[in-house]
């Protein structure tokens, strides 16, 4: 109200409907409506279903809780007291009842916010851009179809990646909470997931960042003036060594190995050492080291919140794409490197009949962009309320799918330079996958290279910054799901919670840092991650969709927003998106991979451990929801219903006002 709080009219002149003032607080009439002046402009509502709705002038709305109180708990008969400050212009008013309301307005004044909208963006594509998109998409292209696959990738990004990228920023946004909590202002049978998510940002922190400790070995190898992977001249080396870049007239054999391959293998990972999954060996010293100093890297980068990690991706976010160029125009450069781009891009149409192009089509571009995994969320419940999400959700995509096209050009022209020099054909040199293509065939590239020591040593910095940042925001996952959950235990002591995770991941690194490390990485990388995350994402869109409600989802998306999601993205997150998930899970559990690295076959045994430790992550939706049902009283009807009927109302930012939104 316009009219200060500190005047001296009495209570009791005040006439029916409206609201007044009783030892300086403002009383609210509940049969009155709320009439905000802001900037000279009056707003009356109408009354709604299910409280009295603020039709505010921006278009935005607001409403009410039906349920008077005195901001303490305590219902009243006919009026609701709550504390208020006046200001020439503004009101601030709050309709939350009870310490549980309470406490959600206070997580909500308190709750952190980026300090700049650049620091989000950056954040999210410092996330979606990692070390896949420059071994995994260009191999994956190639192999089905070159430029024929540009086909189902951009149809797979366009009705299910980029509808489901948007959902999962805008459900952040709207409901401010984390992948644990935010299940109780959507669907609380489900909040299952929000547990599996930690477990597989869990998995994902003990393989993921191991391979950075390769990168970070290659770095610290890389400031010599010779690189140690250009000679055979080694403790390390074998017979089988052949250097076909020396001055010597070497012919290239069956059994020739590059100098680059025996300095990874032999040197690096050491996997000579160990018998397989079996036999793992003992733990690399060097590995351990590197790994210690990535997570020193990672804790005071996070510890503090969105605020630092925000700043530091301006560094790790920005960087590879500096790099990917010189390194782009470096290779073009190269002698051959015409026949590495006509291999990449050549296209095989038949390879669109085949059913396999499109499951890995989907496939990449769901893990490209890498909803489900609690990132999304959490980064954009640091958002304002009305910030644009589904701008961001299209630039950000745009940027990763844009990034792997590009990386593609890095990789291949560097192979037709290699298929050049061994007077081999590129599809024989292409041969590497995964991480060998990066720590075999591109570091023996660039150890042949003039300068190759600047080049080797920015390239594994770009490795590093491009893992670094995925880091993040995999932590900040986990972190932010806990930290909303648990408030009362962790809210003020979130310095001690990431320095306890940071620990609880480096410790379930170990495993991956013996001799034998190298297998334990595959069978992660394809069973820990791929179909649960699947299988998570796909319970997501089926439970905001059908259960939450695609009309009270686009309701939300217009409180933020000003307008409504169309017919296409309605249909997208109904139907089309849910069964793109449903195929690709089915397509993967159809055919399990039969694990294969360097010359080890993976032993049967190894495909049921690693569906076990894909269940592990997935079996707490089930578990959760049986307890749920549990201690939820009234019969089963009744206990289904208010399991998934949302617990809390989300409290809707205007200005200074916040409002519930029911």
């Amino acid at each position: 109200e316009t009219e200060p709080l500190t005047s001296k009219k009495d209570v009791s002149d005040c006439n029916e409907g409206e609201d007044c003032k009783e030892n300086r607080l403002l009383v609210r009439n509940p049969k009155s409506a709320l009439r905000l002046v802001e900037d000279g402009n009056k707003v009356h509502p109408s009354q709604g279903d299910k409280g009295e709705a603020a039709q505010i002038s921006n278009g935005y709305s607001g409403v009410q809780s039906s349920v008077p109180c005195n901001g303490m708990g305590e219902v009243e008969d006919a009026r609701c007291t709550a504390p208020a400050a006046t200001t020439t212009t503004t009101t601030t008013t709050s309709t939350t009842c009870g310490a549980e309301g309470q406490q959600q307005l206070m997580e909500l004044e308190d709750r952190e916010t980026w300090s700049k909208k650049i620091d989000f963006l950056l954040s999210v594509i410092g996330y979606a851009v990692d070390l896949g998109n420059v071994w995994r998409f260009p191999y994956i292209c190639y192999q089905n179809g070159g430029g024929a696959f540009l086909i189902p990738y951009t149809i797979m990004a366009i009705f299910g990646g980029i509808p489901l990228f948007y959902m999962e920023l805008a459900l952040g946004q709207y409901h401010r909470n984390g992948c644990i909590s935010i299940w109780r202002k959507i669907c609380p049978i489900f909040k299952g997931i929000g547990f599996a998510i930690c477990i597989i940002d869990l998995y994902v922190a003990s393989y993921y960042n191991t391979i950075m400790a390769w990168a970070f070995y290659y770095l610290v190898s890389s400031f010599t003036a010779e690189l140690p992977w250009t000679s055979c001249t080694n403790a390390w080396n074998t017979g089988n060594c052949t250097n076909y870049f020396s001055k010597d007239n070497v012919s290239w054999s069956l059994h020739s190995i590059s100098p680059a391959e025996e300095f990874y293998t032999r040197q690096v990972l050491q996997v000579h050492r160990s018998n397989g999954l079996d036999d793992l060996g003992g733990i690399s010293w060097q590995l351990t080291l590197c790994l210690l100093l990535i997570f020193t890297i990672v804790y005071f980068s996070i510890w503090k919140g969105v605020k630092t990690s925000g700043k530091v991706v301006w560094v790790t976010a920005t960087f590879p794409y500096i790099i990917l160029f010189i390194l782009l125009v470096r290779g073009a450069t190269l002698p051959g490197a015409w026949r590495g781009v006509l291999y990449y891009l050549k296209p095989d149409w038949q390879k669109l009949l085949a059913t396999e192009v499109w499951v890995d089509a989907a496939a990449q571009i769901f893990f490209s962009l890498g909803p489900g995994f609690g990132v999304l969320l959490a980064y954009a419940s640091y958002n304002k309320f009305h910030n644009n999400c589904y701008q961001d959700a299209l630039v950000t995509s745009t940027v990763n799918c844009v990034t792997s096209f590009v990386s593609g050009f890095v990789i291949f022209t560097v192979l037709g330079y290699m298929a050049e020099m061994r007077n081999e054909d590129v599809s024989e040199v292409a041969k590497d996958t995964g991480p060998s293509l990066l720590f075999i065939t591109y570091a023996e590239a660039i150890a042949n290279m003039p300068a190759s020591t600047f080049f080797a040593i920015i390239f594994f910095l770009m490795l590093l910054t491009l893992g670094l940042d995925s880091t993040f925001a995999g932590l900040e996952g986990v972190i932010t799901g806990v930290l909303d959950e648990f408030p009362h235990v962790w809210s003020k002591r979130r310095e001690f919670f990431v320095l306890g995770l940071t620990i609880i991941c480096f410790l379930g690194s170990l495993a991956t840092l013996t001799f034998g490390g190298a297998y334990v990485v595959k069978l992660f990388e394809e069973y820990a991650t791929g179909p649960a995350v699947l299988t998570v994402v796909f319970l997501e869109a089926v439970a905001v969709a059908w259960f939450y409600g695609i009309t009270q989802f686009c309701n939300d998306v217009k409180e933020m927003l000003g307008f409504t999601p169309g017919w296409y993205w309605r249909v997208c997150w109904v139907a089309v998106s849910p069964i793109f998930l449903l195929f690709v899970t089915c397509s993967f559990l159809s055919n399990p991979p039969e694990l294969r690295l360097f010359d080890y076959n993976y032993p049967y045994w190894t495909t049921v451990a690693g569906y076990c430790i894909g269940t592990s992550s997935i079996i707490f939706i089930p578990i959760y929801m049986v307890y749920r049902l549990i201690i939820t009283p009234g019969t089963l009807k009744e206990r289904i219903l208010k399991s998934i009927t949302p617990e809390t109302a989300t409290e809707i930012p205007f200005g200074d006002i916040r409002m519930n939104a029911v």
